[in-house]
């Protein structure tokens, strides 16, 4: 089975005070309207950009290791930030793994420069951390095992026998499966950094308005993301339970 690069979302780093995360009750079974969007916020100055971004970071990373430990005591909570400066980047995010395990997560300048504000910069962060927390590179690097498997035995039993024909076949199922479930893991690191951001001091809904700003996937097949709607629903789901 080839291996497959996953690039998805995840965690944080830096040293600060350890607020205590309260779990939050069940989210109530009343449906909850969508946010609605906020009066557009102004950019902010390169500098101030900064400012929040390692302010958030400082408030957020502390908690974020505290969730893991506690959730997740098998993981490697030793979060390690990156802030990707090369030219030409787009507004991006993403968690990966080193050899050691260890989490990385990478930031693209545009990213940081499009929060608004605090509470905005500090919700990424926390969706960053929820993907690490909720183990979602290993969970879809099983989906795509399975589903290079599934695949290669169909091909199979369709009478496909070249080895070629074969490695085609899985390396589809592979990018199938590896897919099928990232939009849930996106809604899991939605409802997840929901919870850290809050405990952390920010406000989720009014970061959550990043959402507003970012291309909508809508509700495409096998797309990555769910749609924003869903995401804003989930964070105001989650929020009005706290």
């Amino acid at each position: 089975m080839r291996k497959l690069a996953c690039a998805i979302i995840g965690a944080v780093t830096v040293a600060a005070c350890t607020p205590v995360v309260q779990e939050a009750p069940a989210a109530p079974t009343a449906p909850v309207p969508v946010i609605q969007e906020a009066e557009a916020a102004p950019k902010v100055s390169r500098r101030q950009a900064i400012a929040n971004f390692n302010f958030a970071l400082t408030r957020i990373e502390p908690l974020a290791e505290q969730v893991c430990r506690r959730r997740a005591p098998q993981l490697n909570c030793d979060f390690r930030v990156i802030v990707d400066d090369r030219p030409g980047q787009p507004v991006n995010a993403y968690q990966t793994l080193d050899q050691s395990g260890r989490p990385i997560i990478a930031f693209t300048v545009p990213l940081i420069a499009e929060a608004r504000n605090r509470d905005e910069i500090a919700f990424v962060i926390a969706h960053e951390a929820a993907h690490h927390i909720e183990g979602h590179i290993a969970r879809q690097r099983q989906n795509a095992s399975i589903g290079a498997a599934l695949a290669g035995t169909l091909a199979g039993a369709l009478g496909a026998s070249d080895q070629a024909s074969l490695e085609t076949v899985a390396r589809l199922g592979a990018s199938v499966g590896a897919r099928s479930y990232s939009k849930q893991f996106e809604l899991e690191a939605d409802a997840t950094g929901t919870r850290i951001a809050a405990a952390a001091g920010f406000d989720p809904l009014r970061g959550a308005q990043f959402f507003f700003r970012i291309p909508d996937p809508g509700d495409r097949f096998l797309g990555t993301h769910p749609a924003n709607a869903d995401r804003l629903r989930t964070v105001q789901q989650v929020a009005a339970g706290l």
